[in-house]
Protein backbone atom coordinates (compact mmCIF):
# COMPACT_ATOMS: atom_id res chain seq x y z
CA UNK A 1 0.00 0.00 0.00
CA UNK A 2 1.65 3.00 -0.76
CA UNK A 3 0.25 5.36 2.03
CA UNK A 4 2.86 8.18 1.64
CA UNK A 5 0.14 9.29 -0.85
CA UNK A 6 -2.52 10.42 1.52
CA UNK A 7 -3.10 13.63 3.39
CA UNK A 8 -1.59 13.98 7.00
CA UNK A 9 -4.57 14.45 8.79
CA UNK A 10 -4.43 17.21 12.00
CA UNK A 11 -6.68 14.98 14.37
CA UNK A 12 -4.40 12.80 15.33
CA UNK A 13 -3.22 13.08 19.24
CA UNK A 14 -0.46 11.61 21.07
CA UNK A 15 -1.14 10.66 24.57
CA UNK A 16 1.29 7.44 24.59
CA UNK A 17 2.98 7.49 27.99
CA UNK A 18 0.53 9.32 30.03
CA UNK A 19 -1.27 6.81 31.52
CA UNK A 20 -5.04 6.66 31.68
CA UNK A 21 -4.73 7.12 35.54
CA UNK A 22 -7.18 5.84 38.51
CA UNK A 23 -10.34 4.84 36.83
CA UNK A 24 -13.61 6.14 38.96
CA UNK A 25 -17.19 6.65 38.15
CA UNK A 26 -20.01 7.98 39.26
CA UNK A 27 -21.20 8.15 42.74
CA UNK A 28 -17.67 7.56 43.58
CA UNK A 29 -17.71 4.08 43.29
CA UNK A 30 -14.17 2.89 41.42
CA UNK A 31 -13.04 -0.29 39.79
CA UNK A 32 -9.66 -1.90 40.50
CA UNK A 33 -6.99 -2.47 38.05
CA UNK A 34 -7.81 -6.18 38.61
CA UNK A 35 -11.04 -6.23 38.50
CA UNK A 36 -10.80 -4.58 35.23
CA UNK A 37 -9.13 -7.00 33.59
CA UNK A 38 -10.83 -9.68 35.10
CA UNK A 39 -13.96 -8.37 33.11
CA UNK A 40 -11.44 -7.88 29.85
CA UNK A 41 -10.65 -11.74 30.29
CA UNK A 42 -14.25 -12.67 30.60
CA UNK A 43 -15.16 -10.38 27.58
CA UNK A 44 -12.09 -12.40 25.43
CA UNK A 45 -13.79 -16.06 26.73
CA UNK A 46 -17.46 -15.16 25.92
CA UNK A 47 -17.04 -13.46 22.13
CA UNK A 48 -18.19 -10.57 24.26
CA UNK A 49 -16.71 -6.64 23.64
CA UNK A 50 -14.74 -5.96 26.72
CA UNK A 51 -15.91 -2.28 26.39
CA UNK A 52 -19.29 -2.84 26.45
CA UNK A 53 -19.23 -5.49 29.23
CA UNK A 54 -17.93 -2.30 31.59
CA UNK A 55 -20.19 0.41 30.14
CA UNK A 56 -23.37 -1.77 31.14
CA UNK A 57 -21.62 -2.28 34.40
CA UNK A 58 -21.12 1.42 35.36
CA UNK A 59 -23.86 3.26 33.07
CA UNK A 60 -21.44 4.88 31.25
CA UNK A 61 -21.76 3.62 27.58
CA UNK A 62 -23.44 5.90 25.49
CA UNK A 63 -24.26 9.08 26.92
CA UNK A 64 -23.20 12.21 26.51
CA UNK A 65 -21.47 13.30 29.79
CA UNK A 66 -18.30 15.30 30.24
CA UNK A 67 -15.36 13.20 28.92
CA UNK A 68 -12.72 11.96 31.61
CA UNK A 69 -9.76 11.80 28.73
CA UNK A 70 -5.94 11.94 28.57
CA UNK A 71 -5.86 13.99 25.78
CA UNK A 72 -3.68 16.79 25.92
CA UNK A 73 -3.83 17.85 22.33
CA UNK A 74 -0.36 17.10 21.52
CA UNK A 75 0.67 15.85 17.79
CA UNK A 76 2.69 12.63 17.38
CA UNK A 77 6.56 13.78 17.02
CA UNK A 78 7.51 14.01 13.53
CA UNK A 79 9.67 11.42 13.06
CA UNK A 80 7.40 8.57 14.26
CA UNK A 81 6.68 6.73 10.85
CA UNK A 82 4.05 4.25 12.62
CA UNK A 83 1.72 7.43 13.73
CA UNK A 84 2.39 9.04 9.98
CA UNK A 85 0.64 5.88 8.33
CA UNK A 86 -2.17 7.03 11.39
CA UNK A 87 -2.60 9.96 10.55
CA UNK A 88 -2.18 9.13 6.64
CA UNK A 89 -5.39 6.38 6.84
CA UNK A 90 -7.31 8.91 9.10
CA UNK A 91 -6.77 11.78 6.44
CA UNK A 92 -8.05 9.70 4.05
CA UNK A 93 -11.09 8.54 5.68
CA UNK A 94 -11.99 12.45 6.11
CA UNK A 95 -11.67 13.20 2.36
CA UNK A 96 -13.59 10.34 1.36
CA UNK A 97 -16.39 10.92 4.15
CA UNK A 98 -16.72 14.76 3.64
CA UNK A 99 -17.08 14.13 -0.12
CA UNK A 100 -19.96 11.27 0.58
CA UNK A 101 -21.74 13.81 2.80
CA UNK A 102 -21.55 16.62 0.91
CA UNK A 103 -23.03 14.52 -1.96
CA UNK A 104 -25.83 13.87 0.28
CA UNK A 105 -26.60 17.47 1.57
CA UNK A 106 -24.87 17.32 5.01
CA UNK A 107 -21.51 18.27 6.64
CA UNK A 108 -18.92 15.47 8.18
CA UNK A 109 -17.49 16.19 11.16
CA UNK A 110 -14.14 14.83 11.39
CA UNK A 111 -13.27 12.98 14.53
CA UNK A 112 -10.59 12.50 16.73
CA UNK A 113 -7.71 9.61 16.69
CA UNK A 114 -6.00 9.27 20.55
CA UNK A 115 -3.41 7.26 20.15
CA UNK A 116 -2.47 5.84 23.57
CA UNK A 117 -0.11 2.91 25.51
CA UNK A 118 -1.93 0.49 27.85
CA UNK A 119 -4.83 1.96 29.21
CA UNK A 120 -7.15 5.44 28.73
CA UNK A 121 -9.77 7.14 30.15
CA UNK A 122 -12.60 8.18 27.54
CA UNK A 123 -16.41 9.47 27.83
CA UNK A 124 -17.39 5.79 27.62
CA UNK A 125 -15.08 5.18 30.60
CA UNK A 126 -11.63 3.28 30.69
CA UNK A 127 -10.13 1.11 28.68
CA UNK A 128 -6.93 -1.02 28.65
CA UNK A 129 -4.41 -2.17 25.77
CA UNK A 130 -6.49 -5.73 25.73
CA UNK A 131 -10.13 -4.29 24.64
CA UNK A 132 -8.53 -3.40 21.17
CA UNK A 133 -9.28 -0.01 18.92
CA UNK A 134 -12.55 1.13 19.80
CA UNK A 135 -14.84 4.12 19.04
CA UNK A 136 -16.49 5.87 21.79
CA UNK A 137 -20.00 7.76 20.90
CA UNK A 138 -19.85 9.78 23.99
CA UNK A 139 -17.10 11.77 22.74
CA UNK A 140 -17.19 11.13 18.88
CA UNK A 141 -13.03 9.80 19.18
CA UNK A 142 -11.07 6.55 17.55
CA UNK A 143 -8.83 5.25 20.18
CA UNK A 144 -5.98 2.81 19.07
CA UNK A 145 -3.13 1.19 20.91
CA UNK A 146 -0.85 0.25 18.09
CA UNK A 147 0.40 -2.83 20.04
CA UNK A 148 -2.77 -4.01 18.83
CA UNK A 149 -0.94 -3.96 15.33
CA UNK A 150 1.61 -6.38 16.80
CA UNK A 151 -0.89 -8.99 18.00
CA UNK A 152 -3.11 -8.74 14.90
CA UNK A 153 0.40 -10.24 13.19
CA UNK A 154 1.69 -12.91 16.02
CA UNK A 155 -1.51 -13.81 17.07
CA UNK A 156 -3.88 -13.35 14.66
CA UNK A 157 -1.17 -13.53 11.39
CA UNK A 158 -3.11 -10.71 10.08
CA UNK A 159 -0.31 -8.68 8.91
CA UNK A 160 0.20 -5.51 6.02
CA UNK A 161 -0.60 -2.24 5.82
CA UNK A 162 -3.73 -2.66 4.53
CA UNK A 163 -4.83 -5.05 7.20
CA UNK A 164 -3.62 -2.09 9.61
CA UNK A 165 -5.73 0.73 7.72
CA UNK A 166 -9.25 -1.51 7.74
CA UNK A 167 -9.15 -1.55 11.56
CA UNK A 168 -8.93 1.73 11.11
CA UNK A 169 -11.42 2.72 8.82
CA UNK A 170 -13.54 0.37 10.66
CA UNK A 171 -13.52 2.70 13.75
CA UNK A 172 -14.27 5.45 11.83
CA UNK A 173 -16.98 3.03 10.36
CA UNK A 174 -18.81 3.58 13.96
CA UNK A 175 -17.84 7.65 13.42
CA UNK A 176 -20.31 7.61 10.54
CA UNK A 177 -22.77 5.86 12.35
CA UNK A 178 -23.09 8.03 15.00
CA UNK A 179 -23.08 11.23 12.63
CA UNK A 180 -25.89 9.22 10.84
CA UNK A 181 -28.14 8.39 13.89
CA UNK A 182 -27.53 4.93 13.54
CA UNK A 183 -25.54 4.55 17.06
CA UNK A 184 -28.53 6.41 18.76
CA UNK A 185 -30.78 4.14 17.49
CA UNK A 186 -29.30 0.54 18.46
CA UNK A 187 -29.06 2.88 22.20
CA UNK A 188 -32.79 3.28 22.11
CA UNK A 189 -33.45 0.18 21.20
CA UNK A 190 -31.11 -1.53 23.85
CA UNK A 191 -33.09 0.72 26.14
CA UNK A 192 -36.22 -0.62 24.72
CA UNK A 193 -34.84 -4.48 25.96
CA UNK A 194 -34.29 -5.49 22.29
CA UNK A 195 -31.92 -8.01 21.41
CA UNK A 196 -28.56 -7.13 21.10
CA UNK A 197 -26.12 -10.06 21.67
CA UNK A 198 -26.54 -13.05 19.30
CA UNK A 199 -25.51 -14.04 15.37
CA UNK A 200 -28.43 -11.63 14.39
CA UNK A 201 -28.39 -9.69 17.05
CA UNK A 202 -28.15 -5.40 16.99
CA UNK A 203 -24.68 -5.25 17.72
CA UNK A 204 -23.85 -7.66 15.09
CA UNK A 205 -25.20 -5.24 12.68
CA UNK A 206 -24.31 -2.30 13.96
CA UNK A 207 -20.87 -4.36 13.13
CA UNK A 208 -21.28 -5.63 9.94
CA UNK A 209 -22.37 -2.38 8.99
CA UNK A 210 -19.06 -0.62 9.79
CA UNK A 211 -17.10 -3.27 7.93
CA UNK A 212 -19.14 -2.54 4.85
CA UNK A 213 -18.19 1.12 5.45
CA UNK A 214 -14.58 0.17 5.63
CA UNK A 215 -15.13 -1.39 2.38
CA UNK A 216 -16.64 1.86 0.81
CA UNK A 217 -14.03 3.51 2.01
CA UNK A 218 -11.22 1.48 0.90
CA UNK A 219 -13.06 1.79 -2.87
CA UNK A 220 -13.30 5.46 -2.84
CA UNK A 221 -9.54 6.15 -1.58
CA UNK A 222 -8.02 3.90 -4.67
CA UNK A 223 -10.59 5.93 -6.93
CA UNK A 224 -9.15 8.91 -5.91
CA UNK A 225 -5.08 7.78 -5.09
CA UNK A 226 -4.51 4.86 -6.80
CA UNK A 227 -2.47 3.53 -3.57
CA UNK A 228 -3.25 0.10 -3.50
CA UNK A 229 -0.83 -2.89 -4.43
CA UNK A 230 -1.15 -6.38 -5.05
CA UNK A 231 -2.24 -8.41 -1.80
CA UNK A 232 -3.54 -5.55 -0.39
CA UNK A 233 -7.15 -6.49 -0.68
CA UNK A 234 -6.52 -10.11 0.61
CA UNK A 235 -4.84 -8.36 3.94
CA UNK A 236 -8.01 -6.87 4.72
CA UNK A 237 -10.49 -9.66 3.74
CA UNK A 238 -7.75 -11.78 5.89
CA UNK A 239 -7.77 -9.62 9.32
CA UNK A 240 -11.55 -9.28 8.87
CA UNK A 241 -11.51 -13.12 8.70
CA UNK A 242 -9.09 -13.10 11.77
CA UNK A 243 -11.06 -11.05 14.52
CA UNK A 244 -14.33 -12.83 14.02
CA UNK A 245 -16.69 -13.68 16.91
CA UNK A 246 -16.46 -17.69 15.44
CA UNK A 247 -12.87 -17.70 14.74
CA UNK A 248 -12.31 -15.99 18.35
CA UNK A 249 -14.07 -17.88 20.48
CA UNK A 250 -12.80 -21.05 18.73
CA UNK A 251 -9.24 -19.85 19.48
CA UNK A 252 -10.28 -18.60 23.12
CA UNK A 253 -12.55 -21.42 24.58
CA UNK A 254 -12.77 -24.07 22.24
CA UNK A 255 -16.31 -24.12 20.73
CA UNK A 256 -18.72 -21.45 19.61
CA UNK A 257 -21.15 -19.76 21.05
CA UNK A 258 -23.52 -17.74 18.30
CA UNK A 259 -25.64 -16.43 21.20
CA UNK A 260 -22.67 -14.41 22.76
CA UNK A 261 -21.88 -13.05 19.00
CA UNK A 262 -21.23 -9.20 18.89
CA UNK A 263 -19.27 -8.12 15.85
CA UNK A 264 -20.45 -11.48 13.23
CA UNK A 265 -18.55 -14.45 12.00
CA UNK A 266 -15.11 -14.28 10.05
CA UNK A 267 -17.62 -15.13 7.36
CA UNK A 268 -20.06 -12.23 7.45
CA UNK A 269 -17.42 -9.67 7.84
CA UNK A 270 -15.50 -10.58 5.13
CA UNK A 271 -18.97 -10.35 2.84
CA UNK A 272 -19.64 -7.32 4.14
CA UNK A 273 -16.03 -5.74 3.70
CA UNK A 274 -16.15 -7.14 -0.11
CA UNK A 275 -20.18 -5.42 -0.54
CA UNK A 276 -18.54 -2.17 0.44
CA UNK A 277 -16.03 -1.91 -1.69
CA UNK A 278 -17.47 -3.69 -4.94
CA UNK A 279 -18.91 -0.18 -5.60
CA UNK A 280 -18.34 2.15 -2.73
CA UNK A 281 -21.88 2.50 -2.28
CA UNK A 282 -22.82 3.47 1.13
CA UNK A 283 -26.61 2.52 -0.23
CA UNK A 284 -25.56 -0.92 -0.45
CA UNK A 285 -24.47 -1.23 4.00
CA UNK A 286 -27.51 -1.38 5.15
CA UNK A 287 -26.93 -4.04 7.31
CA UNK A 288 -30.35 -4.16 9.82
CA UNK A 289 -32.69 -4.78 7.32
CA UNK A 290 -31.24 -7.47 5.28
CA UNK A 291 -32.43 -10.73 5.85
CA UNK A 292 -28.83 -12.82 5.12
CA UNK A 293 -26.00 -11.50 7.17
Amino acid sequence: MQWRKGRRSDNVVDARGEGGGGMRFGGGKGLSIGAILLIVGIGWMTGQDPLQILGQLTGQMGQQSAPVSTDTGKAPPANDEQAEFVASILGDTEDTWRAIFAQAGRQYKDPTLTLFSGQINSACGFASSAVGPFYCPADQKVYLDMSFFREMEQRFAAAGDFAQAYVIAHEVGHHVQTLLGVSAKVQAARQRGERMEGDNGLLVRQELQADCLAGVWAYQAQQRLNWLEPGDIEEALNAANAIGDDRLQQKGQGRVVPDSFTHGTSQQRVRWFKTGFAKGDINQCDTFTSRAL
